[in-house]
């Protein structure tokens, strides 16, 4: 097969890929989700076959367990979770009323001197850009909800999820030997490599990252509950939760707790300082601890790259597409390195002769470039 002809099947795979994840994305989820789980557990299963226990026991085994824990932890939080949000959401206008008014005693005097606004103008202008984010937020959240959830019911999740991971797990080493027998030979030393560096990637960042946010979560919980702010468990484990963002988790979760502290115990700033403290101190926490013992730095994603695979599959899939994005994500930056890598030893880099540059004639005659091959001493 030509270059060519290889370049065209891989790119009609991939718009077949992409084609299928757009059309079936609304009942993908708990079949993505259950892979996902299957990959995350796959090493615990390795080991426990390597102690001697059979695969189907090591997988029967780890389910039961995973399954026991998830419905622990949603009999125990779902009912304050969800306290803490129909509290939450039931008091956002009052909370938007009092930052306006915050906002308006802080800075309205300082922003209507510089622009000769009238105290009703001024609170008029807050007021629309607190509306205007929280309606930006809203959209956000309804989009990811009806992305991933219009045509798959939560009950079904929870009930084809494990399904799925179970079958996935126990197969997951007879799947990768067959695959790896359908790649061709001539570039089977190749792929494999690219498979590894693709595996090492999307093991390294999802599973230290979903150790990240399930300590910053908690974290972030035990130290607001301990300032006495309200829906302190909620914020909390919905920063630590979007924290596989980057800054993304930390900045919102300290906005969205710094606007509540203000509300709650303004004119005392001593307590606003505290919660805005929590994060800064959690933001350094995962920079400088977490972040290089449990995520590394062999990961190879650009912050600024995985966000935009996160806005960007998200958008186009819904929640199914942020499952995705950062193996993606990592396939495509392995993908690239490999390509500036053939690129770079290739003769359309390097060329066939390099000229070499001399200077302007002082008589004004033209000038002929001799070009000299590599290697020469000249």
């Amino acid at each position: 097969m030509s270059l060519r002809s290889t370049i065209l099947f891989w790119i009609a795979t991939a718009v077949v890929v992409i084609l299928f994840l757009y059309i079936f994305s609304g009942v993908l989820l708990p079949f993505v989700a259950g892979m996902a789980l299957a990959y995350l557990l796959d090493p615990v299963a390795d080991r426990l076959e390597r102690m001697g226990m059979s695969r189907l026991l090591a997988t029967v085994l780890i389910l039961v367990l995973f399954v026991v824990v998830a419905i622990v932890l949603l009999i125990t939080l779902t009912p304050i979770l969800g306290e803490q949000l129909g509290g939450f959401l039931q008091n956002i206008p009052d909370y938007v009323n009092r930052l306006q008014l915050f906002l308006n005693e802080i800075a309205g005097g300082r922003i209507r001197d510089m622009l000769r606004m009238s105290p009703q103008d001024v609170k008029g202008s807050l007021g629309d850009i607190v509306n205007q984010g929280a309606g930006w937020v809203g959209q956000i959240l309804s989009s990811l909800w009806n992305g991933g959830q219009a045509l798959m019911s939560v009950v079904s999740l929870l009930v084809v999820t494990p399904v799925v991971a179970f079958y996935m797990l126990l197969d997951w080493d007879r799947m990768v030997r067959k695959v790896d027998g359908w790649l061709p030979r001539d570039h089977q030393a190749t792929i494999r490599e690219l498979a590894r560096q693709m595996d090492e990637g999307v093991s390294n960042f999802v599973r230290g990252q979903v150790s990240v946010s399930t300590i910053l979560g908690i974290y972030y919980a035990i130290g607001l509950s301990l300032t006495g702010l309200n829906f302190a468990l909620l914020i909390g484990m919905f920063a630590g939760l979007i924290s596989f963002i980057p800054y993304v988790g930390s900045i919102l979760g300290g906005i969205i707790a710094i606007g509540v502290a203000i509300v709650q115990f303004w004119p005392d700033w001593t307590w606003v300082l505290v919660v805005a403290g929590v994060f800064a101190s959690g933001q350094f926490i995962e920079g400088n601890i977490l972040q290089p013992k449990l995520v590394g730095d062999s990961v190879g994603l650009h912050p600024v790259w995985l966000m935009f695979a996160l806005f960007a599959f998200g958008a186009m899939f819904g929640f199914v597409g942020m499952l995705v994005a950062v193996p993606a994500a990592t396939a495509v930056g392995v993908l690239a390195r490999f390509a500036l890598t053939q690129y770079l030893g290739s003769p359309l880099y390097r060329g066939r002769y390099t000229s070499t540059l001399v200077a302007p004639d002082p008589t004004g005659k033209p000038l002929t470039l001799l070009p000299r091959q590599h290697g020469s001493e000249e």
